[in-house]
């Protein structure tokens, strides 16, 4: 597949023309810089968007040995940053005057509100904003190096979260690379505590948590305890990144927090063909990221991971939410949008294999693990049907695992047809996994069983891929007071004992769309409404307030 960078150069890297630098003037301020001087270090809160006035510009990364590795010069008409400097986030580059330097800063704030007074000016700078963030993701260049064995579940699993966050890094492989090796012979690291992960500011860790490493690279940070939200969205899939986006654009004030990356299960899929106006498809990945920018250009703040423990109302009219790190947010009203957490398998021993092995979504870092190999893949649904469809363009074969005895009572139709034009898959009706075995982490064969017949059959089987539904991830509102029905799902609406909005809960303020809630479609569309519908809802509730 042809490369941004090679199809999109001009509206990349565009050059200003005199007139629409001076339609910038009133959002910056000139600034100069002397020959050798850092306008931007990676790892660093930068100055935000930085048009070069005079002078060239050198933009460059840090490899695995230290060494700056040039990327691009900048020429007056040029503008330096990406996505980072939308909300003020560290650089994941660095930049540097190769003579004497104007520039034309722009901070976060004064950005965000050009991209909305400039509307055809502000839609190009966006655009390069986004481009040079997949160029970066593309080409493997700028963010943390993470230093380990290609087949480690713990590389993978960080490289999962990086992906899953669209933030770019780079990989080594020890046995492979010799700066890679140079670098575990340096910090004197066994293997057993590979990963190394480099972060852009210098920081060394050692096989660090989500959580260590987000903090690291300042995907998030700390939360102004006093500041007071108009809104708090606990969830960043698809109805909450639309209530985000909506609310965003109408001038409340929005923190978004989720536990582990923004799209929810929709951001794993493979290519969602349903949703309205993609006829040729898009990848949940890229619908998502989309909405993702979207938040950012309307100042929506994200903190991400950051997982909401418990809720709080104490009669201030104030809803408080506690974060795992012991952090409080306060807000006006708060929107429940924390979705579903994967259902496992009931099998012994397969926690061992998940995140090397075992898979709950299927984007390119998992497909690149199955390339000339068996693999399963247990679901029913439409995300089981688009992961088996991507999936066996990758594998040599695809084995579809179902309990019912069809595809027809759970997966769309356009689906059931394109698998079974697929000569290497083939589905596995009235079964159940019933074992999984293997050496070292290394997930070897699979057994199963045919329910009605109890026929058992073993297969060579190295990557297990598991879409089995999910269960609402309600489990943190236990002592909230908040009503669920008897399968956890947030009651909303006419069944609450008050007046009050479709999409309230009996709380006051606090809202619950998308899967979360009781009685929702689970379905991308129907979440996104349900994101749109609820800023209303909130409006008239601050209304009153």
């Amino acid at each position: 597949m042809p490369l941004a960078r090679d199809t999109r150069r001009s509206q990349l890297d565009p050059t200003l023309e005199p007139h629409e630098i001076e339609r910038l003037r009133r959002f910056g301020t000139a600034r100069d810089f002397d020959p050798g001087a850092a306008l931007i270090s990676a790892g660093q809160t930068g100055i935000g968007l930085a048009v070069v006035l005079k002078g060239h510009v050198e933009i460059s990364q840090q490899g695995p040995s230290g060494e700056a590795e040039p990327l691009l010069t900048h020429l007056p008409g040029a503008f330096i940053g990406e996505l980072a400097q939308l909300s003020g986030r560290p650089a994941l580059v660095d930049a540097f005057a190769v003579d004497a330097v104007e520039v034309l800063e722009i901070t976060p704030e004064r950005l965000r509100a050009l991209l909305i007074a400039e509307a055809e000016l502000g839609e190009r700078i966006m655009r390069a904003l986004i481009l040079r963030r997949v160029d970066l993701l593309e080409t493997g260049r700028g963010g943390p190096i993470i230093i380990g064995n290609s087949d480690s579940g713990d590389v993978l699993r960080l490289e999962n979260f990086l992906a899953r966050n669209a933030h770019p890094h780079q990989r080594f492989d020890p046995d492979r690379d010799a700066d890679a090796q140079m670098l575990v012979e340096r910090f004197g690291v066994a293997s057993e505590r590979l990963p190394l992960v480099l972060c852009p500011g210098g920081q060394v860790l050692h096989n660090p948590s989500e959580t260590e490493l987000a903090r690291c690279i300042g995907l998030v940070g700390p939360i102004d305890a006093d500041k007071i939200y108009d809104v708090v969205v606990v969830g960043a899939g698809p109805a909450g990144l639309a209530a985000s986006v909506y609310a965003g654009s109408e001038g409340l004030s929005v923190l978004v927090l989720d536990c582990r990356a923004f799209g929810g299960q929709a951001g794993a899929s493979a290519r969602i063909e349903n949703y309205l106006g993609f006829p040729t498809g898009i990848t949940g990945m890229a619908l998502m990221g989309r909405a993702y920018s979207q938040a950012q250009k309307f100042g929506v703040e994200f903190a991400i991971p950051d997982e909401v423990v418990r809720l709080e109302q104490n009669g201030d009219g104030l809803s408080t939410l506690v974060i795992g790190s012991d952090e409080r947010v306060r807000a006006r009203t708060v929107v429940l949008a924390c979705g579903a957490k994967y259902r496992r398998l009931d099998v012994a021993a397969i926690e061992g294999y998940e995140g090397a092995c075992v898979h709950y979504w299927a984007s390119p870092l998992e497909a690149s693990l199955c390339t000339a190999r068996e693999v399963a893949l247990v679901g029913g649904g439409n995300s089981a049907g688009q992961a088996a469809v991507y999936l066996a363009g990758h594998a040599e074969k695809v084995w579809l695992i179902i309990r019912g005895p069809s595809l027809e009572a759970t997966m769309s139709k356009y689906l059931i047809e394109r698998i079974e034009s697929l000569p290497n898959v083939e589905l596995v009706a009235n079964t159940e996994v019933t074992a999984v075995t293997g050496e070292d982490s290394a997930l070897c064969n699979i057994s199963w069983k045919n329910r009605k017949t109890g026929e058992e059959a073993s297969k060579p089987v190295s990557q297990l891929f598991l879409f089995i539904g999910a269960a609402p991830n309600t489990n943190w509102l236990a002592s909230s007071g908040l009503t669920r029905d008897d399968k956890g799902f947030i009651v909303t609406g006419q069944t609450i004992d008050r007046e009050c909005h479709a999409l309230e809960t009996n709380l006051r303020g606090v809202f619950a769309i998308g899967d979360v809630r009781a009685g929702s479609v689970k379905r991308v569309a129907a979440a996104v409404g349900e994101g749109a519908q609820v800023v209303a809802a909130v409006h008239a509730f601050l209304a009153k307030s």
